[in-house]
């Protein structure tokens, strides 16, 4: 509840407890407003008109994706894991799904999304796995989080050498130098996955050459994009969720 001396706006996140009330039923949130001076002046005037009625039904900020936004989060996954993209939601351990919340995606159980319900939306920082985010522009960038789901469906992977492991887990790019293995036929600019030779999920990328000009490459020509790596875990852990 936020208060005022002259206004409040209190925010139910469920059923009020009672007699013959159902606590545990998935709860709406309400707001109430008494000429709010918590909010911006511009808006006064529009928030009077909608609560007239005393109550008005605000939904919580975590919501399913549009299907503008479900078709933008699917065309970058694809270019990673292709159709295997089904086998995210149709899992034999449960239903999951997706959902926005602060401009990131979760993915997460439905078991998972149920509990969430309690919990006021504003102390709700992250549930389930951030797999990305949507940018001013509505473009979706993958973040690393989501490479434990990338990698077992990766149509296409990089195996890098040790001696440039520590290079493209600092954020650059993977040269032709510390190449040590190229899935057959990977097209230009296809999502990759990348290892070390120990099959160990290091990061994703996108090739920058397809796996034939690799083979001819000057040894300090890019072969990789980098695109994220598992060194964001202690270089950007503040922005990751």
């Amino acid at each position: 509840m936020l208060s005022s001396s002259t206004s409040t706006v209190a925010i139910f996140t469920g059923a009020r407890k009672g007699k013959g009330r159902d606590d545990t039923a998935q709860r709406p949130l309400f707001l109430r407003h008494s000429s709010a001076t918590l909010l911006p002046r511009c808006l006064c005037n529009v928030f009077s008109s909608l609560f007239c009625s005393k109550r008005f039904i605000l939904y919580s900020i975590m919501r399913p994706l549009t299907e503008e936004e479900t078709k933008t989060m699917f065309e970058k996954l694809s270019k990673y894991i292709g159709a295997n993209i089904k086998l995210l939601v149709d899992r034999p351990d449960g239903t999951y799904c997706f959902r926005l919340h602060h401009d990131r995606v979760y993915y997460i159980s439905e078991k998972i999304l149920r509990l969430a319900t309690n919990m006021s939306r504003d102390k709700l920082v992250s549930v389930g796995t951030c797999f990305g985010k949507f940018t001013k522009t509505q473009k979706f960038r993958l973040h690393i989080t989501a490479l434990d789901f990338l990698a077992p469906y990766a149509k296409y992977k990089v195996w890098v050498k040790p001696g440039a492991e520590q290079s493209f887990l600092y954020g650059n790019h993977i040269m032709k130098s510390g190449l040590g293995r190229i899935t057959e036929n990977t097209p230009q600019y296809q999502g990759v996955v990348v290892y070390s030779m120990a099959d160990v999920p290091l990061g994703f990328g996108v090739a920058a050459k397809t796996t034939q000009e690799c083979r001819k490459a000057d040894p300090m020509s890019i072969v990789v994009f980098h695109q994220a790596d598992i060194g964001e875990y202690i270089r950007s852990e503040d922005t990751l969720t």
